[in-house]
C-alpha cells in the first residue's frame, strides 16, 4: 500500500481537504488524458497525481478565506 509522508507537502499551510480536493481533480484529469490518447495506466491516478503533488509539480493554491482556519 503506497503510504506517503505528507508533512512536507502539509507544511506549506495547506488543509488536508485542499491535498484531497487537488489529488482528486488532478486524478481525473490523467484519467481523461489518457483516456483520450488511448494510453493505459500503469500506476493508478490518484497514485500519479499524489506523486506529482509531492513532487512539486503540481501547487496547491488555497482560497483565502480558509487559509486562517
Amino acid at each position: 500500500m503506497f503510504n506517503p509522508d505528507l508533512r512536507n507537502v502539509l507544511k506549506n499551510n495547506v488543509s488536508r481537504y485542499s491535498l484531497v480536493t487537488a489529488v482528486a481533480k488532478r486524478a481525473r484529469e490523467i484519467a481523461l488524458e489518457a483516456e483520450e490518447n488511448g494510453e493505459i495506466l500503469d500506476d493508478k491516478p490518484v497514485s500519479l497525481a499524489l506523486d506529482e503533488i509531492i513532487l512539486g509539480k503540481i501547487e496547491i493554491v488555497e482560497p483565502d478565506e480558509i487559509q486562517n482556519i
